[in-house]
C-alpha cells in the first residue's frame, strides 16, 4: 500500500477567509495534479492563526463555515483527495453544527472528500500558557477522529487526526490507534523561539515510538503580530526516525510518500538541513517584519539611524525583509553625538543602498531648554534633558511616519525593555520592535553572523566593524556609555534570563555565583520598569518567554522577591 501526502505549508492571514480559502483551493489543485492523496493544512488555516477575541463574533464563525463549504465546493472534482482543513467550529456532541444553542465552539480539523465534509475532530489539548489563550474561546474535544482513504494503488489506509498540543500529550494519539489509526496526521500552529523546531521533533519521536505509527507533521509558516511561524513541517518513520523536513521560514509544499509492506512502514520525503541558532533567528526577525509590513498595507519602514549597533541590526534586518527600496533612515545628530557616529551611520546606509537623511537636533533641543528653563531654574541638567533629546528624535520619525505613510520601526533590545533603558514617546516611539525580544549579547552575536551571511555579496560588510566594537552608548551626555550604570552585557543579560525567562528568585541567582548588587539592581529595575514595557510597541517574540503576552505582571506591586 502506497499512500501519497502533502503538507500546504503556507503563509495565511488572520481573518482573511476568503483569501485563505482560495490558497487551499489553489494547493489542492496542484496537490492533486502530482498525484497526492491527502493534503494537509495548518492549524486554523482557514481563519489564520491567532484571532484572538475575533473568536467571540458569531459571524467570525460564520465566515468560517461559509469559506469551509466553498473549499467544499470548489473541490468536489478533485477525485480521490482528501483534505484537511483547520478552522473553528460549532461542536454539539462530535458533530459539526451552524447553529445550535448548546453547540461549543472547538478548534476543528474537518476532512474535505469530494465536496463532502466527511470527518471533524476538536482539538483536546488546549493550551493556556505563554502567548496561548486557547481555552478562553474553546471547549475541548473528547474523541478520537480516525478517516479511511485509498492510496495510490486502491488500497486504504486508515488515518488518525491530531491537532498541536493533542501530540505533547500521550493520550489523544494511544486513542487514535486504538480507533485504527495507521498513520498519525499532526495539523499545527506552534509559535516559533530558538530551540523549539528541535523540541518539537524530539516529542514527535517519543509519539511516534509509543505509538509505532509514521506521523506528519504539518505546520504553518508566517508572522502574525508578536509572533512567528517557521514552517519546518517533517515526516518520520514508524521507529521515530527524520524520514524527511520542509524548509524553515518560507512556503513549501512538503510531499511526503508513505509505503506499507506487511507491518513496516517507509516514508520519503525531501530533508532540509538544521540551521544554526543564529540562522534561524535572523530568519524568525526577517520574517516577522516582512509579515507586520506587508499584511498591514505599509509602504515601507523608517528609523532612526544613530551609528549604534541596535540601529545597525535593525537595518540590516529590515533590508532583508522589504529590500532597499522599501526603508528610510534618519540620522538625528545633537551636540553630544560623536562624529564617528554619523560618519559610520551614513556607511552602513551606502553599504546598503538605503535613502539616508540628516536632522540635526541642536536647533529643537535648545528650543525646549529655553522654553523649559523658567520652570527649572535652580535645578541641574539630568536625565530629563537628556531624554529631551530621544524625545525630539521621536517626534520627527513619527511626523515622517504621518506624512509617508511608512511604520517606524523601534531599536531597543530586550536588555533595555528589561531595565528601562529607553525612554517614552522618545526611542519606543513607533509601530514595530524589531529586536524587542532579542538580548543585547545576541544583538552582537547576530551581527557577526549577518556580516559572515552577506547575500548581496557586496565585498564588504553590511554592518561596519566599528559599529560592533566600539563601546556602546546612548550619546546624550558627553562620554556616555551604557556600561556606566549598567553590569557589563554578559551579566546582565544572563540576570534577566534567570530572572525573567526562568523564574529563578534572586536569591537562587546569587546562588548561583552573581554578584548580588547586580543582581539585586537588574532585578529592581525589572520591576519599576514595567509601565514603560506596557506602552512599548509590539515586537516579535524570540525566545520562550517575551515581554508580550508571554509576561503579564501588574504594574503596581509590592512584591520584591
Amino acid at each position: 500500500m502506497t499512500i501519497s501526502v502533502s503538507v500546504a505549508q503556507l503563509n495565511f492571514v488572520v481573518g482573511d477567509m476568503t483569501g485563505n480559502a482560495q490558497r487551499i483551493i489553489d494547493a489542492a489543485v496542484q496537490a492533486h495534479a502530482r498525484g497526492v492523496r491527502l493534503l494537509l493544512t495548518p492549524e486554523l488555516a482557514l481563519c489564520g492563526y491567532a484571532a484572538e477575541d475575533l473568536f467571540l463574533r458569531p459571524a467570525f464563525i460564520d465566515a468560517c463555515d461559509d469559506a469551509l463549504n466553498r473549499i467544499a465546493t470548489e473541490t468536489a472534482h478533485l477525485k480521490g483527495l482528501g483534505i484537511v482543513v483547520g478552522h473553528p467550529a460549532r461542536m454539539h456532541q462530535g458533530r459539526r453544527e451552524r447553529s445550535v444553542s448548546t453547540a461549543s465552539l472547538c478548534n476543528v480539523a474537518t476532512v474535505v472528500f469530494e465536496g463532502e465534509l466527511t470527518h471533524s475532530y476538536a482539538k483536546r489539548q488546549l493550551p493556556n500558557y505563554q502567548v496561548f489563550d486557547e481555552r478562553r474561546y474553546f471547549v475541548p474535544g473528547d474523541r478520537p477522529c480516525v478517516f479511511e482513504l485509498a492510496g495510490d494503488d486502491g488500497l486504504s489506509v486508515k488515518v488518525g487526526l491530531l491537532i498541536c498540543e493533542d501530540a505533547w500529550f500521550d493520550a489523544p494519539a494511544a486513542d487514535a490507534r486504538a480507533a485504527g489509526a495507521e498513520v498519525l496526521a499532526v495539523i499545527n500552529a506552534s509559535p516559533f523561539h530558538q530551540g523549539k523546531g528541535g523540541e518539537r521533533e524530539a516529542t514527535m519521536r517519543e509519539r511516534v515510538r509509543a505509538t509505532g505509527l509514521p506521523l506528519i507533521y504539518a505546520h504553518l509558516v508566517g508572522g502574525q503580530d508578536e509572533i512567528v511561524f517557521e514552517g519546518r513541517s517533517f515526516a518520520l518513520d514508524a521507529q521515530g526516525e527524520l524520514a524527511g523536513r520542509a524548509v524553515s521560514f518560507e512556503e513549501a509544499a512538503f510531499d511526503v510518500r508513505l509505503t506499507r509492506e506487511g507491518n513496516n512502514w517507509t516514508v520519503q520525503a525531501p530533508i532540509d538541513r538544521a540551521h544554526s541558532a543564529e540562522a534561524d533567528l535572523w530568519h524568525a526577525l526577517v520574517l516577522g517584519v516582512r509579515d507586520y509590513v506587508g499584511k498591514n498595507g505599509f509602504p515601507g519602514v523608517l528609523l532612526g539611524l544613530s551609528g549604534g549597533i541596535d540601529s545597525a541590526l535593525v537595518l540590516a534586518i529590515a533590508v532583508d525583509a522589504l529590500g532597499k527600496d522599501r526603508v528610510r533612515t534618519v540620522m538625528m545628530p545633537s551636540p553630544y553625538t560623536a562624529d564617528i557616529s554619523w560618519i559610520d551611520a551614513r556607511d552602513m546606509a551606502e553599504r546598503l543602498g538605503v535613502r539616508y537623511d540628516e536632522i540635526a537636533i541642536a536647533p529643537e533641543f535648545e528650543a525646549f531648554k529655553a522654553s523649559l528653563k523658567p520652570l527649572f531654574e535652580g535645578r541641574p541638567e539630568d536625565t530629563t534633558e537628556e531624554n529631551l533629546q530621544a524625545r525630539i528624535r521621536g517626534t520627527l520619525l513619527m511626523a515622517l511616519s504621518n506624512k509617508f505613510g511608512s511604520v517606524v520601526l523601534t531599536t531597543g533590545n530586550k536588555s533595555e525593555m528589561a531595565t528601562g533603558y529607553c525612554t517614552l514617546y522618545g526611542d519606543m516611539a513607533g509601530g514595530f520592535a524589531v529586536i524587542k525580544d532579542v538580548a543585547k549579547t545576541t544583538v552582537f552575536r547576530l551581527a557577526r553572523w549577518r556580516n559572515a551571511h552577506d547575500p548581496y555579496r557586496t565585498g564588504a560588510n553590511p554592518i561596519p566593524e566599528r559599529i560592533i566594537t566600539r563601546p556602546p552608548s546612548a550619546e546624550l551626555r558627553p562620554d556616555q556609555v551604557d556600561q556606566d550604570s549598567l553590569p557589563p552585557y554578559e551579566v546582565l543579560d544572563a540576570i534577566i534570563e534567570r530572572y525573567m525567562e526562568n523564574d529563578l528568585s534572586p536569591a537562587e541567582i546569587k546562588a548561583q555565583g552573581f554578584d548580588a548588587q547586580a543582581v539585586d539592581k537588574v532585578v529592581r529595575l525589572i520591576r519599576i520598569n514595567e509601565y514603560k514595557r506596557r506602552q512599548a510597541p509590539v515586537g516579535i517574540r524570540v525566545t520562550h518567554r517575551s515581554f508580550g503576552k508571554d509576561w503579564r505582571y501588574p504594574i503596581t506591586s509590592r512584591y520584591r522577591a
